[in-house]
């Protein structure tokens, strides 16, 4: 599905280091240096999907993005949730949709805010009148030195828009799966080789790891697969607004086996598989995307 330019890992895709750069929240894929590759040229689908109906959360940038794009690539329909702020980045991807045919929604909301992954399920179905693919991957990371400036106000956020929304996402998209839909939550590495920096993060990350197993067993009896994917160090605006340790740019991704971040495109071909007939018999499972990093659960 794509253009392979050589058959060696470190080298596919960007491997030279990061220059130095931030961004204020929320910060924007189209601003990062050097720009990450979501499938934006190189995505080449074959109506994998075709008739599906997807709902993508943080589905403007990065991971998102790049599910995003595969998606309508592969003949589903697809409305993403971006955060306010972000709407540059998510009219770039509803161009991506409607080029390759298929219908597109924008949904601006803030996961902090209690109600909105029922809500974003809400407009979803009336705009679409069903969804037969969601994937849960919006995600709040920022790293701290000390857990003295480690807030009570952070904490909380990120249990937010990492977890709780999930809980609200999944409430209210219960009753309207059929048999045959795909649920599929973005969890971390994290949730398996925690760093220090990330304590709110990992542990929201854990929670996702269990709660992914635990949808399984319950969905499962009702025809409807639920699986997660671990994306290792991946370049994505995530990194820009808080999301890596003062200095750990420039060498972001180098500690891993391949030697190089991963790309959003690279986990790309694994959101279609497991929402695809393909995986008729993968449920429960979390694909590490890792360039390496083991996960064990």
């Amino acid at each position: 599905m794509i253009n392979k330019e050589t058959n060696d890992p470190r080298k596919r895709f960007y491997s030279q280091g990061y220059p130095s750069q931030e961004q204020d929240t929320p910060a924007l894929q189209e601003d990062m240096i050097p720009n990450p590759d979501a499938g934006e040229e190189s995505y080449v689908g074959n109506n994998i999907l075709k008739g599906k109906r997807a709902l993508v959360t943080g589905g403007d940038s990065g991971i998102g993005r790049a599910a995003a794009i595969a998606y309508a690539r592969e003949g589903a329909d697809v409305a993403i949730q971006h955060l306010p702020g972000e709407e540059k980045d998510a009219k770039e991807v509803e161009a991506y949709i409607k080029e390759a045919g298929q219908r597109s929604l924008l949904l601006p909301a803030d996961f902090r805010e209690e109600g909105t992954g029922q809500q974003v399920v809400k407009d979803t179905l009336a705009e679409f009148g069903g969804i037969d693919i969601l994937v849960l991957n919006s995600a709040q990371q920022i790293a701290q030195n000390s857990l003295e400036d480690l807030t009570m106000e952070q904490i909380r956020n990120t249990f937010e828009v990492n977890i709780i929304s999930m809980y609200e996402s999944v409430k209210a998209v219960e009753k309207h799966l059929e048999p045959g839909a795909s649920i599929i939550l973005t969890t971390s590495v994290q949730s398996f080789e925690p760093s220090t920096v990330f304590m709110d993060y990992a542990a929201t990350n854990a929670a996702i790891s269990n709660f992914i197993v635990n949808l399984a067993h319950y969905f499962g009896p009702k025809g409807i697969r639920v699986n997660g994917i671990a994306p290792g160090p991946i370049w994505t605006p995530l990194q820009l607004d808080g999301g890596q340790p003062e200095g750990a740019l420039p060498e972001f991704g180098e500690g891993s086996p391949l030697g190089r971040a991963g790309q959003p495109v690279e986990l790309a071909p694994v959101y279609v598989l497991l929402a695809s007939d393909d995986a008729s018999y993968i449920n429960g499972s979390i694909y590490g995307i890792t360039g390496g990093q083991g996960i064990t659960l």
